[in-house]
């Protein structure tokens, strides 16, 4: 069997790393930025600290109209800044949702028309042909990857659904990876975005997919969150182990060219239909997902058990497993996550319809154990 491996975003990484892009961009000839980021971002001051940066070397404008699961909308006014103000240049600061909507903008730039084409699962990427900006991200959280990435998620709202907008295009030129930007994050948005970077790298690693280099790095992301995320969420302060947290999630995104799985199927509508924060509504489904897939894939949760740190010796593949389920569930006791979705808003009688959706979520094709629509209503009758 002929596979094809790439994983080419350029890294830029340290404390004070920052301080680079000035340099990034002139490497790139830019005479106008657009910055896009969240109102948040800019009332913390972080925005500030770019656009300061930045000042004296090059011409930036501010967006910050980036909401929460950013929609169509969203992707819409963030395209209108770019082409009003003619940059030729984007830089996307913040979470998954920042960096997805500058990357959406840049391929709005010069791809019109309905999204559907465009998306994942019809191969949308053949019709992604246009000049697409340089892109810059700038993480802020350690969760999403997504500046590593070559997907942007756009809900939209009108059928209740994520769009997965893929392409080689999309990834950035650069990834500036500052853990100093992190530091100020506080501890259940820490741990929430830890939490994905955790699901990402162990969904990636289990998935059907053939890609070792991808499998290697995954199980290297595992370790890195195991490590570390319950320091970094009871010491925001630990630089060390906001490096490594922004490594973890750098590096799940970068497995997950492995694809994913139910995990993810599961958590998208909780998002779209239930406004639940991505990372959260992973953190919620993945130990359930696991134990769905014990019988199928054993072996690789194995592998995951002893890259959190279980210890394996003389256990069978389904005790090594289990193991690894338990130490999931611990992990979101120690950093405070809630374990059901009866807590953070769901109802019962939103259970059909979430499983309508997670079915149609292109997500869980590569999951180890195939799902029906019957397993998504179990799965979140488990995480109930």
């Amino acid at each position: 069997m002929i596979s094809n491996f790439s994983f080419p975003t350029r890294m830029v990484f340290g404390p004070g790393s920052l301080y680079q892009l000035p340099a990034l961009i002139k490497e790139q000839g830019a005479k106008n930025v657009l910055l896009i980021t969240d109102s948040g971002l800019v009332q913390a001051g972080m925005a500030d600290r770019v656009l300061n940066t930045l000042k004296g070397h090059v011409e930036t404008i501010c967006f910050d109209g980036v909401e929460p699961n950013p929609t169509e909308a969203c992707m819409e006014a963030a395209t209108d800044a770019l082409r009003s103000n003619q940059c030729d240049l984007v830089i996307g600061l913040g979470g998954g949702s920042a960096i997805d909507t500058a990357k959406a903008a840049c391929f709005r730039l010069n791809h019109t028309g309905p999204l559907a084409p465009y998306e994942i699962q019809v191969d949308g990427h053949l019709q992604i042909t246009n000049d697409v900006p340089p892109l810059i991200a700038i993480p802020t959280t350690s969760g999403t990857g997504s500046e590593v990435g070559r997907s942007a998620v756009i809900t939209n709202k009108e059928e209740g659904r994520k769009v997965v907008i893929y392409s080689p295009k999309l990834l950035p030129i650069a990834a500036l990876c500052d853990p100093e930007l992190t530091t100020s994050l506080p501890p259940h948005i820490t741990a929430a975005t830890g939490m994905d970077a955790l699901t990402h790298n162990l969904e990636a690693y289990i998935s059907t997919t053939f890609h070792p280099i991808c499998g290697a790095i995954a199980l290297g992301g595992i370790r890195l969150v195991a490590e570390n995320l319950e320091r970094a969420v009871k010491s925001g302060a630990d630089i060390e182990a906001r490096g490594n947290m922004m490594l973890a999630s750098s590096m799940g995104a970068i497995s997950f060219q492995k694809d994913l799985g139910v995990a993810h199927a599961l958590a998208h509508p909780l998002s779209t239909l239930a406004d639940v924060p991505h990372g959260l509504a992973n953190a919620i489904v993945l130990p359930h997902t696991m134990t769905f897939n014990k019988s199928v894939a054993a072996s690789g949760l194995k592998d995951v058990a002893q890259a959190l740190g279980c210890d394996t010796d003389n256990k069978t593949d389904d005790e090594s497993a289990d193991l690894a389920v338990a130490f999931v569930h611990d992990l979101l006791a120690r950093v405070d996550i809630p374990n059901r979705l009866s807590l953070v808003g769901i109802t019962q009688d939103l259970i059909p319809a979430l499983a309508q959706q997670a079915i149609a979520d292109a997500n869980h094709r590569s999951n180890p154990r195939p799902c029906t629509e019957t397993d998504m209503v179990d799965l979140y009758q488990a995480a109930f």
